[in-house]
């Protein structure tokens, strides 16, 4: 099966000769027809399948097709993202895709200025790629409405569910025409999720290319049991490479579960020479695109992340992914592997399980298909961990402690006794003179010099 067999347009498959492109993946395969259709859609499909080409391409055609003008303050192509990674990189892709059939993208995501994506949009476009949360910002300020939408997109609504956005998503619904072609995406299928399906999609066309959580065939999965306090010290070792693990590292993806354990493994491994960059929720934007810049040129091969960018980072050459932190909701460990092994490579994932992280990793095994191999520690990690063990990073020099400046009119602590022990000092201009009070007739009480003779 080629895409020049699915009935895309002629100046869709240039764009996709361009990007080289010619085999479809098998949800673009059952997607695309019932896309063109016209029909809506409920796709179930694990990340890294080649969902938005399933979802973009015929969308652009039938965008074309239609010939509409770009509604005032409005878009004609609504997507809803989860993450602000994921919603750039729809956004490229449906400029990589559309470049040849002349429609206008645009995408708002938090963490930017609201003054500037007022002007942006306040002509409209063709294509919107947006988070739940900056959309509604601006319907609130009366910049922006959903008036004109034909095509309404949800991507990663499972996640969308997971960040709190079920009342955005509700309300969204009700501001969008009832008259629209919805296409719904979702790598689990929780209750929640039917529930929106319901409301959302008209008799949807079903696409399900694997059993939702599951984990990808390509992965190699590896498991450390390890104490709680001492995988900070494994994953020096293992990214120093004074522990073999296999594969080569390219670039590694590191989760925590939360933003502060994030910064802590950057400090902590910056304490011993070993770079790397943190993305979570309380980054801005323009840090959080400079981290994934940096990661995707191998400048900076390591990233420490929440599960923030578990679906929002769409990068080639990530060799391991590590679990710091187990995820305490099975499916989202699909998610986080989910991000080595992509178009068709193999990839490595290791988790670190403490006893407290226990119970995380039977649900994980109960409700995915992981198959873990126990990997042992290093001979001498113990004697490492307590400081004692012939591999222990070098102690780095303590800073000196620096006595803060005195206030104005008053003296350090310590300073009058220094004075006391100070040695008293005669003025140069008296050496050897007696020392005595005023004495008459010389200007300022100094003493006046006579000649002899």
């Amino acid at each position: 099966m080629k895409f020049e067999n699915l009935g895309l347009s002629q100046p869709v498959l240039q764009a996709l000769d361009m990007k080289g492109y010619d085999t479809p993946t098998p949800i673009q395969e059952q997607a695309i027809p019932a896309v063109l259709s016209g029909r809506d859609l409920l796709g179930i499909a694990q990340t890294g399948t080649g969902k938005t080409a399933a979802f973009m391409l015929p969308s652009i055609d039938r965008l074309r097709e239609a010939g509409n003008r770009i509604p005032f303050k409005s878009c004609r192509m609504l997507v809803l993202a989860p993450t602000r990674e994921l919603a750039g990189q729809i956004a490229q892709s449906a400029k990589d895709y559309g470049a040849l059939a002349g429609l206008k993208v645009d995408s708002i995501v938090g963490g930017t200025s609201v003054g500037k994506d007022r002007n942006k949009l306040h002509r409209g476009t063709d294509i919107l790629v947006a988070t739940p949360g900056r959309l509604l910002d601006l319907i609130d300020q009366k910049a922006f409405n959903l008036s004109g939408v034909e095509i309404l997109v949800l991507d990663e609504a499972d996640q969308m569910l997971d960040l709190g956005f079920i009342h955005a998503l509700r309300r969204i619904h009700q501001l969008a025409p009832a008259e629209r072609q919805t296409l719904f995406f979702s790598a689990t299928m929780p209750k929640a999720i039917k529930e929106l399906v319901g409301q959302y999609c008209n008799s949807p066309v079903q696409v399900s290319v694997t059993p939702a959580a599951t984990t990808a065939e390509r992965i190699d999965q590896y498991l450390f049991m390890v104490q709680q306090d001492e995988k900070q010290s494994l994953l020096e070792m293992i990214l120093s490479e004074r522990h073999r693990v296999p594969g080569k590292f390219e670039r590694v993806l590191i989760f925590t579960r939360t933003k502060h354990g994030a910064d802590r493994v950057v400090k902590k491994l910056a304490q011993v020479g070993i770079p790397s960059n943190a993305i979570h929720g309380n980054k801005s934007q323009p840090q959080r695109q400079r981290a994934l810049d940096e990661f995707k040129r191998a400048k900076t091969p390591i990233l420490i992340a929440t599960d923030v960018a578990a679906r929002g980072i769409d990068i080639p050459g990530v060799s391991h992914v590590i679990n710091y932190e187990l995820p305490n909701v099975p499916e989202q460990y699909v998610h986080r592997i989910g991000r080595t092994a992509r178009a068709g490579a193999d990839g490595i994932a290791i988790a670190f399980c403490a006893e407290d992280e226990r119970a995380y990793l039977k649900d994980i095994q109960r409700n995915t298909d992981a198959t873990f191999e126990r990997l042992p520690l290093p001979d001498n990690f113990r004697a490492v961990v307590e400081g004692v063990g012939p591999t222990k990073p070098a102690a780095r020099t303590p800073l000196k402690r620096v006595q803060p400046k005195p206030k104005h009119g008053t003296r350090p602590v310590g300073e009058s006794q220094q004075r006391k022990d100070r040695p008293k000092r005669k003025h140069p201009g008296r050496a050897g003179k007696p020392h005595g009070g005023r004495r008459s007739g010389g200007s300022g009480g100094g003493q006046r010099r006579h000649s002899n003779g």
